[in-house]
């Protein structure tokens, strides 16, 4: 009835951006360097994000089979200012993060509740980062959704 043998699912990802393609959470403005070049307060422009989702289907019978929770988190990382500062600094940005859950529906069809709050900042950049600060909000804001999600395909398992 409850955790079945394959009652979680999920997958994690590390990826880098490369100097001059930083990943911008949209807390600072683009024009940061103009208020104190490379030394400007606000520098939450990423170089690291490590990324993931965890499904959770803790039950094995009933109609309650169909249900599921998800919690999927991006982890930003990095200390930059476009066109004035390019490091590699694993400083950490924050947490961006959505949660919800979903039912499974016929022919491969999912509902999924989603709520998005907005990004948790970590350390000495959980307050104003100076002129160039945008505010909290971060890449998408504080939302609520409700989607439709189709499955196709037969997914490749891999030999590891």
């Amino acid at each position: 009835m409850f955790f079945p043998k394959d009652w979680y699912w999920g997958w994690a990802q590390f990826d880098l951006a490369p100097p001059h393609n930083e990943v911008d959470p949209n807390l600072c403005a683009e024009n940061a360097g103009q208020y104190g070049g490379k030394n400007a307060q606000c520098s939450a422009f990423a170089r690291y994000m490590i990324s993931g989702t965890a499904e959770l289907r803790p039950f094995g019978q009933t109609v309650l089979r169909r249900a599921m929770f998800f919690f999927d988190p991006v982890f930003l990382f990095g200390k930059n200012v476009p066109h004035y500062l390019y490091t590699w600094s694993w400083s950490g940005i924050g947490m961006e993060y959505a949660w919800g859950v979903g039912v499974d529906l016929p022919k491969r069809f999912e509902v999924r509740f989603t709520g998005h709050p907005v990004i948790q900042r970590f350390g000495s950049r959980d307050q104003p980062l100076g002129p160039a600060w945008l505010g909290s909000n971060g890449p998408w804001g504080q939302y609520n959704a409700i989607g439709v999600r189709k499955y196709f395909g037969i997914r490749r398992e891999g030999t590891y």
